[in-house]
């Protein structure tokens, strides 16, 4: 399941989990506009089988290079390897 151990992760890091309502994607709103981002590339009734791997990377690619203003416009790739070379900071990848 997508959310199985929720809890000892929790507990582990000290975090809080918040989990949406169904049907409710206003609860959702970095994920629906990721969403509305990924039907740039990939429209609705697209089969998904017609997709290739590399049309896959594309897209990612130019999603992950998009400035944000969310961002202070810079792209979600500068902010993440930014926040990777920071010795300052703690990143999730980081053991």
């Amino acid at each position: 399941k997508e959310f199985a151990g929720h809890e000892r992760i929790a507990r582990t890091l000290d975090a809080d989990f918040y989990f949406a309502h169904p049907y409710a994607s206003w609860e959702r709103g970095a994920n629906e506009n990721m969403n509305g981002l990924i039907r740039q590339f990939f429209p609705k009734k697209l089969r998904f089988d017609s997709i290739t791997p590399h049309q896959i990377a594309f897209a990612m690619h130019r999603l992950n290079h998009r400035p944000r203003k969310c961002l202070g416009f810079k792209t979600p790739h500068e902010v993440f390897m930014t926040q990777l070379q920071s010795r300052h900071n703690v990143v999730a990848l980081q053991t």
